[in-house]
């Protein structure tokens, strides 16, 4: 390797953007995400990006890591990985007991993922590297191109209007608590970016309440694919229920009972099938997930918390020798993510359903160029080299300023959520 291409230097930045106030299982959207702006610069003075979580623990792993990839090779993500685990891994006990609590609606805060999350985030910055080295789009990188362009899925929340306190004016998507309210969140968003399916995030309000939120979609759009996830909120027994109303129209269910055994319990009497982000989230519960017959039929990937691009393929080759369906999780993030997200799904022969986005509830951006543009719901995969995107120096700035001031450091969708109700408590399954 010419020392002109070692790795000099890395920059973390933290920075906040503006978040809805959208319901879930554990509560509402606070007013800003956090995320978190990777740069590895080159002796050359070439630069590859990357975009990650921006909670405190991951800005502290970020930064206990970051010096020993000076002197690397961009090439060198065995080194690095190797590298990173050895100085973020959590100890063995640490992790066996975060594993033995209750299972969160964000496997990405899960102390057992810190090394994947930290590969994960200076995997794609490398991956960018070596595009720009080798003048080619890390989709090429990965194998090439599998699809043109990769389809995503119309992702819609109950919400409120405002935050509480108002911190900012209240977003432009408003109120979304009825199953009127609801249709019309998918008309005007499938409206302005063509997706040809829906997601509804569920767990937040009465099941029945939801679930009518679900048949009047289907109303609605007849023969679009619907999903509901209610993100391990409801009891097995609730979830059948639920199923039961929604006979014919799920195009899957996601995650509605807690557990791997809560979600075998329904699958044993549920003829949609089962997709996950909860319970099969790294290569250990996907064996455990295999040994009891599969009952997830379709695991939902996080290049974030899986390990990177890399890793995501080698889950891809899994799934077809299990005859499991693949498609990707979403948190809120921006563009960086977003298309790192789409040279992965490109590159993978097997993507059987249409991805997550929480893109269109986001109205910030931080690379040049602004936001990224949908057609007919896909997003055309970049040719040029790397990611294909550079940050927007001033944007990063802005948003960087944004963190500083927000207040906010580590996610909290319950604390949230008390100051509109004191006594919520956030318990799982709720209902």
């Amino acid at each position: 390797m010419s020392t002109s291409h070692a790795i000099r230097q890395l920059r973390i930045t933290p920075i906040a953007f503006r978040d809805p106030p959208l319901l879930n299982a554990a509560g509402i959207h606070e007013p800003w995400a956090l995320r978190s702006i990777i740069e590895i610069e080159t002796a050359s003075g070439l630069v590859g990006i990357n975009e990650s979580y921006g909670d405190q623990p991951m800005l502290d792993a970020l930064a206990k890591a970051a010096p020993a990839l000076v002197g690397l090779s961009p090439w060198a993500l065995n080194e690095m990985e190797q590298r990173v685990a050895a100085l973020v891994a959590p100890p063995a006990q640490t992790a066996s007991e975060f594993l033995g609590q209750q299972v969160s609606l964000a496997p990405g805060t899960h102390v057992s993922k810190t090394v994947a999350k930290v590969v994960s985030a200076f995997e794609v910055a490398m991956l960018d590297l070596q595009g720009q080295m080798a003048n080619a789009p890390i989709v090429d990188l990965l194998g090439g191109a599998a699809r043109p362009s990769v389809p995503f899925s119309a992702y819609l929340f109950y919400k409120y209007a405002e935050h509480a306190g108002q911190p900012y004016a209240p977003d432009a998507w408003g109120e979304a608590l009825t199953p009127q309210q609801l249709v019309a969140q998918a008309q005007r968003m499938i409206g302005q970016y063509g997706f040809q399916s829906i997601k509804l995030k569920a767990g937040a309000l009465p099941p029945d309440e939801e679930a009518a939120g679900i048949l009047a979609l289907a109303e609605a759009f007849p023969g679009l694919p619907l999903r509901i996830d209610p993100n391990a909120n409801w009891t097995v027994e609730t979830s059948l229920r639920i199923v039961d109303k929604l006979r014919g129209v799920l195009e899957y269910y996601e995650d509605p009972a807690p557990g791997l055994d809560g979600m075998a319990a329904v699958a044993r009497a549920c003829e949609v099938p089962l997709a996950t982000n909860m319970v099969v989230t790294d290569f250990a519960e996907f064996r455990r997930n295999a040994e009891m017959g599969c009952p997830v039929k379709i695991v939902l990937s996080d290049h974030h918390y899986w390990g990177g691009l890399r890793a995501t393929q080698r889950l891809s080759t899994l799934c077809r020798t299990f005859d499991l369906g693949l498609s990707m999780h979403s948190n809120s993030h921006l563009g960086i993510s977003l298309v790192a997200m789409t040279h992965l799904c490109a590159s993978v022969p097997l993507l059987t359903y249409a991805c997550d986005t929480h893109y269109p509830w986001q109205d910030d951006e931080v690379i040049e160029g602004g936001r990224l543009q949908f057609e007919a719901g896909s997003l055309r995969v970049p040719t040029t080299p790397g990611l294909g995107v550079r940050l927007d120096r001033n944007a990063l700035a802005r948003l960087h300023d944004n963190y500083l001031h927000c207040g906010i450091r580590n996610r909290d969708d319950l604390g949230q959520m008390r100051k509109y109700d004191p006594s919520f408590d956030g318990k799982q399954p709720r209902f």
